[in-house]
């Protein structure tokens, strides 16, 4: 009995760590990177800033995104 309870938490283990965030949460993530970037730099090609454009590329998309749902994240009718 231990074996297989030790089997099966090894399993969820495993399973947990190719675990992927939801959109929702990379779009929290990148509005944290992108508010704590502040304003627009100046055009550099750091490893930093491309992330950065990324994130701001991720946002634009989803304000257009929400801009046609008829439902919050939430399912509930938008007003």
């Amino acid at each position: 009995m231990k074996a297989f309870t030790a089997l099966t938490a090894a399993a969820l283990l495993m399973s947990a760590a190719h675990a992927v965030p939801g959109e929702r949460d990379r779009l929290n993530a990148c509005k944290a990177i992108v508010e704590h970037a502040g304003p627009t730099p100046a055009a550099g090609v750091a490893p930093e800033a491309v992330e950065l454009q990324k994130c701001r590329q991720m946002i634009k998309e989803w304000t257009l995104r929400d801009s046609r749902m008829s439902v919050d994240e939430n399912g509930k009718p938008m007003k």
